[in-house]
């Protein structure tokens, strides 16, 4: 564990693990760096993996207010200035934030895992996000669980479930480790989710991301994580897409051989530097 400066002076907790190459894994929105150390584990023999809890969680500084994504973007780099790393993991909404740091950060690689952008009328859609917000003013956590479960992941079964019943779900599965974490930052996740959309733009709009990236999604998981991939991958100079078979949201937490081995491979694959043919 190694303690750091943010440039606003915040404090930033390094979580390091294993020994190769360094690689920064940057988490989702709702959850902690506790769920993915199972990937940690299965990446630890073959690099140096740094995992930080992001503003507002655990061992973490408070967010600033109002909150951008900027904040986001100084401390990851932050942590590739203090380890030397110039490979990054995102996922979901941290995906989103390694996507934009690569606009401007010194990233070499990036590997992004169901990343959410609002892309000219296309990718996440964002009308979840005035009743989830009105249920979060109302005191009502698992109401507001059920509409943002059933506004990012539209294609569940679950979906299409009334909306009392899917808050009653909610209201059991809040009595879980990761429910109450969830419950706890659905205010927070739901801040970001208005700065995907406030970000709503053309895929163009990273043609100058010079970074080699892979661009992941899991075939289980909502069918706008593909399109926003097969469209960036189309404009990014050095990226291609991957659709993961069986693979839900959270797959790449859940880290089996078929999520970690390609993003392993895509790590250890030398690139050809961006000004070179």
């Amino acid at each position: 564990m190694q303690r750091i400066t943010a440039p606003d002076g915040a404090r930033i907790i390094v979580h390091s693990t294993g020994s190769g190459p360094d690689l920064v894994v940057v988490h989702g929105g709702g959850v902690t760096i506790h769920e993915y150390r199972r990937l940690a584990a299965r990446l630890a023999d073959r690099f140096t993996v740094h995992l930080y809890n992001r503003r507002g969680r655990v061992d973490a500084a408070p967010r600033r207010e109002p909150y951008t994504v900027e904040q986001e973007i100084e401390d990851l780099g932050a942590v590739l200035a203090h380890t030397g790393a110039r490979r990054a993991i995102g996922h979901s909404y941290g995906a989103f934030v390694v996507l934009r740091a690569a606009l401007r950060l010194p990233l070499e690689q990036i590997a992004v895992y169901d990343l959410p952008l609002c892309l000219a009328g296309h990718g996440m859609p964002t009308a979840f996000l005035d009743p989830a917000e009105e249920a979060v003013r109302a005191g009502d956590t698992a109401r507001a669980l059920a509409i943002l479960g059933a506004g990012v992941n539209p294609q569940s079964p679950a979906s299409r479930l009334p909306l009392g019943v899917r808050t009653a779900i909610c209201r059991a599965f809040m009595r879980t480790e990761v429910g109450r974490t969830m419950g706890s930052l659905v205010g927070m996740t739901l801040a970001e989710s208005r700065q995907v959309q406030a970000h709503e733009g053309p895929a163009e709009e990273y043609a100058g991301i010079t970074a080699a990236a892979l661009l992941v999604s899991g075939a289980k998981a909502a069918p706008y994580f593909t399109e926003i991939n097969d469209r960036l991958a189309a404009v990014l100079p050095r990226a291609r897409a991957l659709r993961v078979p069986g693979s839900p949201h959270n797959g790449i937490a859940a880290a089996p051989p078929s999520v970690v081995d390609p993003i392993a491979t895509f790590f250890t694959t030398p690139t050809t530097p961006a000004n070179q043919s």
